[in-house]
């Protein structure tokens, strides 16, 4: 979905496809038929943004098969979808019984993520419309925090990698004439965890072509001012290469029983959701919200908020609550101004299947309703900050 901003410039509003994980390139055509085709009729667009998800496997046929690359393109336009943006920050195994720990691996100090990410460069600026010159590629907030943290080398090797991701994008864009940006999208438990933490590692690369994936629910759940960010990374000059529209689970009062089993129903084995509070003495937290609901690891006297994309047309029933309210305001502080500090948006709720049983889609027909609902919710956001939605 495209929007005219009233400087004239035109933002892009996709949804993101590792909300239907596939490992290879058949697996990718498969979603593009039975989800992403069926959500562009369900809004009555005859064009739709997709974030596109490939995993190592189905790059790798990409990049080796240039014909299966020109036929994926084809398709895409057949199926009235375009891509601007990609998600790199799973590599693969997305779609596994248990992701948890497994996401973040390979990090920025191994070889294996700057080959995927330069592949993931090269075949987006293939897979971009005629019309459009810059794609985006969020990727991971460098690594996990350990072993990260505790190796002195961990930085110059990452540091390293990613002034050779710039380079290559240099001449990605010499060669071609398409511009692609990668953003480090920060995340709770993550060397980079808070846009703040961004600042240094970016800036000591020092290349426009590398800058940072603002991911909202990740805002929320560190707690983290949506002025106060945005405003530090202007400052230091660090670019919003992509936003990602996601909503948290918030709970107002975690010491009520009624609250802990409310959020123990979100306590799943695929994914992480790293929980957080804010106090007085700072941030605390934990790895997973399992850990948060089963003793006395985060203070209780503050609200609590975990990493679980919830859908953001439809919070969770009481006692819980959404961070909606925090992707609003950084929506309207991205989009809302004279310029925008971001043209690519990617609505990323990739949690569906991992809602407590009675909320899960229980057909294809149900998801694509729910993400067809959340695009719906997205656009009427940007209506509302003055953007005007183009055929």
């Amino acid at each position: 979905m495209r929007f005219r901003h009233p400087d004239g410039s035109t933002v892009h509003l996709a949804y993101c496809t590792n909300v239907h994980p596939a490992e290879t390139l058949d697996g990718v055509r498969t979603q593009l038929r039975d989800h992403c085709e069926p959500v562009r009729r369900r809004l009555g667009r005859d064009r739709l943004g997709i974030g596109l998800w490939l995993a190592r496997d189905a790059a790798r046929t990409l990049i080796n098969d240039p014909a299966e690359l020109r036929a994926l393109r084809s398709e895409l336009d057949s199926r009235g979808l375009e891509v601007v943006t990609l998600n790199g920050f799973p590599y693969e195994g997305f779609g596994a019984d248990e992701v948890k720990y497994r996401v973040y691996r390979p990090d920025w100090t191994e070889p294996d993520r700057l080959a995927h990410t330069t592949d993931l460069a090269r075949l987006l600026a293939t897979l971009l419309p005629d019309d459009a010159t810059e794609g985006t590629i969020s990727t991971l907030p460098l690594a996990w925090r350990t072993p990260y943290d505790g190796d002195p080398g961990a930085a110059r090797t990452a540091r390293s990698a990613l002034t050779t991701l710039a380079q290559r994008l240099d001449a990605l864009a010499e060669m071609t004439g398409k511009s692609i940006r990668v953003g480090l999208e920060p995340e709770p438990g993550c060397t980079v965890e808070t846009t703040a933490d961004a600042i240094a590692p970016l800036t000591e690369v020092g290349h426009d072509r590398i800058g940072i994936c603002v991911d909202t629910c990740h805002l929320a759940t560190s707690f983290e001012d949506p002025a106060t960010a945005l405003g530090a990374l202007a400052a230091a000059g660090v670019r919003i290469v992509k936003s990602q529209l996601s909503a948290a689970l918030h709970a107002e009062d975690p010491h009520l029983s009624e609250v802990r089993t409310a959020l123990a129903a979100f306590a799943e084995p695929r994914f992480l959701h790293q929980t957080r509070t804010s106090t007085a003495a700072g941030l605390r937290g934990t790895d997973d919200l399992a850990e948060a609901v089963a003793g006395r690891a985060l203070p209780d006297s503050t609200p609590w908020r975990a990493h679980f994309h919830v859908p953001l047309h439809a919070p969770p029933a009481p006692p819980l609550t959404s961070t909606l309210p925090v992707l609003r305001d950084t929506l309207a502080r991205l989009v809302g101004g004279p310029a925008p500090l971001t043209r690519h948006l990617e609505v990323e709720t990739y949690t569906w299947q991992a809602l407590p049983a009675e909320l899960r889609p229980r057909t294809r027909t149900q998801l694509a309703d729910g993400i067809a609902a959340e695009l719906t919710l997205a656009r009427d956001l940007l209506v509302d900050l003055g953007l005007k939605e183009l055929p």
